[in-house]
């Protein structure tokens, strides 16, 4: 048995939970799969021994997949937001969504295939966005707003140009 953390946020899947924890094992650094707990008994979704919460870790965060059954779906009021320190980071996390059944959104977000919200964000997005000079600041966020994944050369241009 793992060790209960204080705190797990806990996601609804619809049978799919182990998938979707191993996606996000295999995608992003300290994260795992820790644990597969199996009905003890039929439930209205499942059935006895059909996997029902899966404990698992992205990025240091603890998680319990609820295999809770059809009718309940994520939205944009809960993402993870990610921080990466360059293109090739930012590609790697936005390809890895996308390109396996997830969709793209505007400004840095992406929505996996389970319907999970994503937020990749560059760190020089977060500091542009957050200079304290308005006008630098202003420039950044209008280059943001054309942007489906946040394109690090283009927000570090922002940053530069003088008004």
């Amino acid at each position: 048995m793992t060790k209960q953390a204080k705190n797990t946020i806990c996601l609804w899947y619809n049978g799919d939970a182990a998938d979707a924890a191993r996606f996000y094992a295999e995608t992003f650094p300290d994260s795992s799969v820790d644990a597969v707990h199996r009905a003890p008994a039929d439930f209205p979704s499942g059935k006895k021994g059909d996997v029902l919460t899966v404990e698992f870790t992205v990025m240091g965060i603890p998680c319990l997949g609820l295999n809770g059954g059809p009718g309940i779906e994520h939205n944009m009021a809960f993402s993870f937001q990610v921080a990466t320190a360059d293109q090739a980071e930012t590609d790697r996390y936005w390809n890895a969504i996308v390109t396996n059944g997830g969709e793209e959104s505007q400004c840095g977000w992406c929505k996996d295939k389970w319907g999970l919200h994503w937020q990749i964000t560059p760190i020089a997005l977060t500091q542009g966005v957050t200079n304290p000079d308005p006008a630098v600041a202003k420039r950044v966020f209008e280059a943001m707003m054309t942007m489906k994944k946040i394109d690090v050369a283009a927000i570090e241009a922002a940053v530069r140009v003088a008004d």
